[in-house]
C-alpha cells in the first residue's frame, strides 16, 4: 500500500489503522536502500507530516509516535533495512 509522508512516498507492509478516542494512528513497515537512506532519514528527522494514503481516502497531519529499523548503518552500499513506523494524528 502506498503512503505519502509529505511528497514522499513509501511502499509499505502490515499496514494498520486505528482510533483511540477519536485519533487517527497508523502503522506500517516499509524497506529502505542505502540510497534511500539519508533521504528517508532525514525526513523522518521531521517527526511531523502531512500523511496520504490514497487507497483508504486518509490524509491528515500527524507525528511519529514509535520508530525502529532492522539496521542502523546504511550508508554501506547494496544494504536494505526494513523500517517500522506508528504515526498518530494531530490537530492542524
Amino acid at each position: 500500500m502506498d503512503v505519502y509522508l509529505d511528497e514522499t512516498k513509501l511502499i509499505t507492509n502490515d499496514f494498520q489503522e486505528k482510533s483511540e478516542a477519536g485519533t487517527r494512528k497508523i502503522s506500517f513497515s516499509f524497506q529502505v536502500s542505502s540510497e534511500e537512506y539519508h533521504h528517508i532519514t532525514t525526513l523522518l528527522y521531521n517527526e511531523t507530516f502531512t500523511v496520504r494514503v490514497p487507497s483508504k481516502q486518509l490524509h491528515f497531519q500527524a507525528k511519529i509516535s514509535q520508530y525502529s529499523t532492522s539496521i542502523t548503518n546504511l550508508y554501506i552500499e547494496n544494504q536494505i533495512g526494513l523500517f517500522h513506523l506508528e504515526l498518530r494524528e494531530q490537530e492542524e
